[in-house]
């Protein structure tokens, strides 16, 4: 019984599992890109930040430091495109935020 596998069965095996990684990095990547979970305004963490969907709907009154012209989209935070309507945020993990949302944590992009 011989035990070694020919170099072109070794090849065609390698190939293959090139091919299956590279497939599941694309699709998470897309999964990703194109939305993954959503915040849920009223979930503890988003609480805790005085986080919401739409800006303009913050409490004044509440936080104090808010301004209208804050969004999600141009806080340092922010791990998209300004043109993405919904990205992550180095706040909330793996969950994906409003382009026009704001928190408590928000901070102006340098520059």
């Amino acid at each position: 019984m011989n035990s070694s596998i020919s170099r072109r069965r070794f090849i065609a095996i390698q190939a293959a599992t090139v091919a299956v990684g590279s497939s599941l990095l694309c699709a998470s990547t897309a999964r990703a890109q194109s939305g993954g979970a959503h915040l849920d305004e009223a979930s503890e963490q988003a609480t805790a930040l005085g986080y919401h969907h739409d800006s303009s709907k913050v409490d004044g009154k509440k936080y104090p430091k808010h301004n209208a012209s804050q969004h999600c989209k141009g806080c340092s935070f922010w791990q998209g495109k300004p043109e993405d309507p919904w990205a992550g945020c180095a706040m909330f993990g793996r969950k994906q935020i409003a382009n026009a949302g704001w928190c408590q944590v928000w901070a102006k992009v340098p520059g």
